[in-house]
């Protein structure tokens, strides 16, 4: 049931239904918690799939300031309310949030306003099932081009996110070209630092 005029007002307001900016990704928040209250197990949330003209998304070569500000603000009070909202329904013990992009952005400009894909230094965070709270982990160079201290892989992500499920990254195997390949590649290591006892 994605009808969500049974909601609270308050509820609407800590999403951001009720501003422009933040009406379409709140909207899509609130459907995620209410998919997650209701059992639903893997539940994805977009943000950015707008190549329309302006085109509006995070891989901006164009316009960083002017689309990631809009982008951000867009984001940051429904992804905050989801995370509060999974924390007063009880859910964000059993519910893990993974935050993710593809790439970065690189710290030199291109052209003069954009920026180009940064493979070698972005951001993800975890919260809710199983993991510590407050915890950085890694750090880029001092011109944020490349992760220098604690470098970390998708594959460490993800042998982390699958210990959390409950699922043993290295036992799943099967052969394919040789290589006994795993949910992981053949790589992964879990982040214990960033998991709680």
């Amino acid at each position: 049931d994605l009808d969500l005029s049974g909601e609270t007002e308050a509820t609407r307001k800590l999403y951001g239904l009720d501003q422009d900016s933040t009406k379409d990704f709140g909207t899509r928040c609130l459907v995620a918690r209410r998919l997650v209250e209701r059992g639903v197990r893997f539940v994805q949330v977009w943000s950015g799939a707008d190549n329309g003209f302006p085109r509006r998304n995070w891989d901006s070569h164009e316009d960083l300031a002017k689309d990631h500000l809009e982008m951000g603000r867009s984001m940051d009070q429904p992804a905050a309310a989801l995370l509060q909202d999974l924390k007063r329904c009880g859910l964000l013990e059993d519910t893990l949030v993974y935050w993710t992009t593809e790439f970065g952005r690189m710290p030199c400009s291109q052209g003069s306003k954009g920026r180009d894909h940064n493979p070698f230094g972005f951001t993800n965070w975890l919260a809710g099932g199983g993991i510590k709270g407050g915890v950085a982990y890694g750090a880029t160079d001092e011109w944020s081009y490349k992760a220098v201290d604690q470098p970390t892989y998708c594959y460490d992500i993800h042998a982390t996110i699958l210990h959390l499920l409950g699922i043993d990254h290295q036992k799943l195997t099967f052969r394919h070209n040789g290589i006994d390949r795993r949910l992981t590649d053949v790589h992964g290591e879990l982040i214990e630092e960033i998991m709680r006892g």
